[in-house]
């Protein structure tokens, strides 16, 4: 990793650590398109127990999901928040977890960050009872961000550039495996072009082979999308403005191969971020800036359940709703958030600093 790499990270790092402290906002209802009126969401916070800061989210249901942050931290909830289980691996301590995947309230495979040894990936198959390290990363060079999988099978993760371009690894057996791809069909990376593990969503994926890949800090802010699970690449400009180590896509979501939002923006307080959100219709091929973003950096994005139209940002100073495909974003919430998920049954939960996880309203 270049000097300047390890500046961002430093950056991050400390910058993202800053507390926030703000005041949610009160729920409204609009008209929707029927002329009925929809009501605003709104988050109920739940008592974790824990200052661990967590990126790593995932959202099993209405009543369960898992948390992934600060100090090792691992956390369970299978009662809607009302008591959460720390499941955190043995040994961890020292680790900072920034994504976690759940297939269920038992399976789960989380991913700590760092230059070589400290970008390790751990799975369970108990709830958290045990884990058992799967993968540990031996090349100082490489720094891992992201993962995310197609099935309960078949996943990847992702590093920064090494040798100038993405490291991809692969697995196909849950978790329990994993290899670097080769990187034949891998573009080349932009001078200081690195992915951000702010929100666990740097890499996301949709149906049984596509994937997607955020990246900011260099002239472009840039999504790579994969149609055969990461072994060939092709990249477009997301429309979010880069120029800067602080600046570029922080957190995709597709509701499907061809319907994505990206949001992101300057994750420096007190830095503007105009244009911090664009969305795509053809699989990310093309990206627009959204017609009126969300006022602010955002560095988590989700699509409501069982909606082609309406999602959820979030960042350090509030949420916002979409419900016009990601085109135009509304503040409905001023309280600091991370990461956000919501499972496809039904089930949105957001999480962020000082232990901060809440369920949606």
């Amino acid at each position: 990793m270049t000097v300047m790499g390890k500046t961002r990270r430093l950056m991050v790092s400390v910058l993202c650590g800053l507390a926030v402290t703000a005041v949610p906002a009160a729920p409204t209802a609009q008209a929707a398109p029927g002329g009925h009126e929809e009501r605003d969401p709104g988050w109920v916070l739940t008592d974790t127990g824990t200052q661990a800061r967590f990126r790593g989210l995932a959202a099993v249901g209405r009543d369960a999901a898992w948390a992934a942050g600060s100090g090792g931290v691992v956390l369970r909830t299978t009662d809607g928040g009302r008591h959460w289980r720390d499941v955190s691996p043995a040994g961890a301590a020292g680790l900072e977890f920034r994504d976690i995947e759940a297939f269920d309230r038992r399976r789960a495979v989380a991913l700590s960050i760092g230059e070589g040894e400290a970008s390790r990936i751990f799975r369970t198959e108990d709830g958290g009872r045990t884990w058992t390290e799967s993968f540990r990363n031996t090349d100082a060079r490489a720094f891992y961000d992201c993962l995310t999988f197609f099935d309960t099978r078949h996943g990847l993760a992702m590093s920064d550039p090494v040798d100038g371009r993405f490291r991809i690894l692969s697995t196909s057996d849950g978790g329990r495996n994993w290899r670097v791809l080769p990187d034949a069909g891998m573009p080349e990376a932009q001078p200081g072009e690195a992915g951000f593990a702010a929100s666990g969503q740097c890499l996301v994926s949709s149906g049984s082979s596509d994937v997607w890949l955020a990246t900011g800090g260099a002239a472009t802010a840039r999504v790579l999308h994969s149609d055969d699970r990461g072994l060939t690449w092709k990249t477009a400009a997301s429309r979010i403005p880069a120029g800067d180590p602080a600046r570029g896509v922080f957190g995709l979501a597709f509701h499907d191969r061809t319907h994505g939002i990206a949001v992101g923006g300057d994750y420096r307080a007190g830095q503007a971020s105009p244009d911090a959100a664009s969305v795509t219709g053809d699989g990310g091929r093309n990206w627009r800036r959204a017609d009126a973003p969300p006022p602010a950096y955002r560095s988590g994005v989700t699509w409501l359940p069982h909606s082609r139209r309406s999602a959820l940002a979030v960042g350090p100073t509030g949420t916002d709703v979409t419900r016009d495909g990601g085109r135009s974003w509304r503040t409905v919430d001023t309280g600091s958030y991370d990461t956000v998920d919501c499972a496809p049954g039904g089930g949105c939960w957001a999480a962020g600093e000082k232990g901060r996880v809440a369920r949606l309203r």
